[in-house]
């Protein structure tokens, strides 16, 4: 129940995010460009001056991007025998990433200690240089031509915030106290946002219909193929590789489990890829969370 208790809040976001869209009349085309190009830089260049740098700690990041940009590739091969729109683009987005922040910092600082907890925070931003990157290329594949994805992942703030966080880092400059109190702020206000941005993308759900084989397919990559990815890279590497140590088996099993990532929906909004679906399958996968966390967390961890 304690785990159950930590994330339910987040639920609760959902449901004033769709109050907000269907009685207040909030446009989701507004708060999608303030989360992607505002909020969301300063969270990351704050998480990068934060973590501890070493050799290891830089290179495993690369490694989970590694995994995800794999992921997204194959199925957006794998998307063309389903649809021929940009719901193809978003689903493999989808397939390469999960909810790493709103989901996976909680239940690092929950399940682990917090030497594991800060660890997985970095290693997080493996998540935000994919879905800054191939994820983003992706889906304005799906509504623009090449050049112009390649400037909109150019003009994406959050890739450079990251860089001149680590920047900051190695040389030691760091902003007054104040400043660093100030910027926890857009932590709690990226959230928030965040899971309200899936309740307002239901609102067109009744008006556009649902997909169920886009629904049973992102569940298919997030609750099946991640996991499988997961664990069987850890049990290669404890049977025959030994690269990795226990703290970094723990960080890849919240990106094994964590469910459908909500920036999907902030994404697919700001560039007209099939927001609507990503909206439905991201809440219900939130749903499903609550019983596939505490089971896998049961399994792998004891």
């Amino acid at each position: 129940m304690g785990l159950v208790g930590k994330i339910f809040p987040l639920y609760g976001m959902i449901g004033l995010g769709y109050i907000a869209s269907r009685g207040l009349h909030v446009a989701r085309e507004s708060i999608a460009p303030l989360l992607i190009y505002i909020i969301s830089p300063v969270v990351v260049f704050a998480a990068s001056l934060n973590v501890t740098i070493s050799l290891e700690v830089l290179g495993f990041p690369w490694f989970m991007f590694g995994v995800s940009a794999a992921l997204c590739l194959f199925f957006y091969w794998v998307g063309k025998f389903f649809w021929e729109d940009a719901t193809r683009n978003i689903f493999a987005f989808s397939a390469g990433t999960g909810n790493t922040g709103y989901f996976g910092i909680p239940l690092a600082m929950l399940l682990f200690e917090p030497e594991v907890a800060n660890l997985y925070i970095f290693t997080m931003l493996a998540s935000l240089l994919y879905e800054s990157t191939i994820g983003f290329y992706i889906i304005a594949r799906g509504q623009y031509t090449f050049r112009q994805s390649l400037l909109k992942v150019a003009r994406l703030p959050s890739l450079y915030a990251m860089h001149l966080g680590l920047v900051c880092n190695y040389m030691g400059w760091f902003p007054s106290e104040s400043l660093m109190d100030f910027m926890e702020y857009f932590k709690g206000t990226f959230a928030i946002l965040g899971m309200m941005m899936v309740g307002m993308g239901l609102k067109g759900v009744r008006e556009k219909g649902m997909d169920f084989t886009f629904v049973g397919m992102t569940f298919v990559t997030k609750f099946v193929v991640w996991p499988l990815v997961v664990f069987g890279l850890i049990y290669l590497d404890q049977t025959w590789l030994g690269l990795l140590n226990d703290a970094l088996y723990k960080v890849m099993f919240i990106f094994a489990v964590v469910p459908l990532a909500a920036n999907a929906v902030s994404m697919a909004v700001l560039l007209k890829a099939a927001p609507e679906k990503a909206s439905f399958a991201v809440l219900l996968s939130t749903l499903f969370s609550l019983v596939s966390i505490p089971l896998m967390s049961l399994i792998f961890l004891h």
